[in-house]
């Protein structure tokens, strides 16, 4: 795999932004008038470039559970964010990803933005704004699926600033069985960690269809260890999913009751669990593609 050395930012033909600098590529969106949103994507470029080398420098401390604080502000978010799901066990690196779509949303939303709307997408985790008009977001059922199982409408009252979704199937190791677990909360990095949680308990217990590793055996650096990390699943018979989906829901509940999310939406083998979402999110049509969708 080849990385790009050194930051880059460029406009995409949709007058989105896209900053990349080595595994972090983001895409950045602004609304409002031209100017505004010029002067937000240079400070979005601004706070992009030194991103990467201050999270380099304090990963040893941000692969383990416990330790001092760190001190470089996504490192701070990112141990904030997982800090409040004590005493689950997970890393700071559980929230990097909405960590980093945090950070560069606060820079397009410095005072009197004049903006209207903005989102930061990295990799399908993100930090949102809004004013006034919605945002409808996709949530994702099945990342192979071409359409959403579900959407969301969030508007500038909901308490809604980032939504992540994890699963067996997604960029980082996941000790359950969820094909995609999604989860609104009031930022991006309390979503991350939300979600790598709830869809590690989406988990039936050992099973014959279920093939797992240790996770070093895999990423010889990775945050988790020796622990069995979840690598194929095959069919199951539907109390087994409905089980598994049973342990997921307790904990998204569990979250929601403490204030730590707003809503989850848990999707495993053609089954889905809503958590808290029914006042902004609702079942897709069949083949909807909404206009304005941001994808998760």
């Amino acid at each position: 795999m080849s990385w790009q050395e050194t930051p880059s930012a460029h406009l995409s033909p949709d007058d989105a932004l896209r900053l990349i600098h080595g595994p972090i590529d983001l895409i950045v969106t602004a609304e409002g008038p031209a100017e505004a949103v010029r002067a937000a994507y240079r400070r979005a470029a601004g706070a992009f470039t030194p991103l990467l080398s201050d999270l380099v420098s304090e990963l040893p401390r941000l692969r383990h559970a416990t330790g001092p604080a760190p001190t470089g502000a996504i490192a701070q978010k990112m141990y904030q964010a997982t800090h409040a799901f004590a005493p689950a066990f997970v890393t700071p690196m559980a929230a990097v990803a909405g960590a980093v779509a945090d950070h560069i949303l606060s820079a397009l939303l410095t005072d009197k933005h004049g903006l209207t709307r903005a989102y930061v997408n990295n990799g399908g985790d993100i930090a949102l704004w809004t004013s006034g008009q919605p945002l409808r977001l996709a949530i994702c059922d099945d990342p192979t699926a071409a359409t959403p199982g579900a959407l969301a409408d969030i508007g500038p009252h909901d308490g809604i600033g980032g939504v992540a979704t994890s699963g067996w199937r997604g960029r980082s190791h996941s000790l359950g069985i969820a094909d995609a677990v999604t989860v609104l909360a009031a930022s991006a990095a309390k979503a991350d960690a939300a979600a790598t949680l709830i869809a590690n308990a989406v988990d039936p217990g050992d099973h014959p269809a279920i093939t797992r590793a240790p996770a070093n055996t895999l990423s010889p650096d990775s945050d988790l260890g020796a622990q069995l990390v979840t690598t194929d699943v095959r069919p199951l018979p539907l109390r087994d999913v409905q089980t598994a989906l049973d342990h997921g829901a307790a904990l998204a509940q569990d979250y929601l009751k403490r204030g730590l999310i707003v809503g989850a939406c848990l999707a495993c083998q053609g089954q889905r669990r809503m958590i808290g979402t029914t006042r902004t999110a609702r079942a897709a049509p069949h083949q909807t593609q909404p206009k304005d969708l941001i994808h998760a």
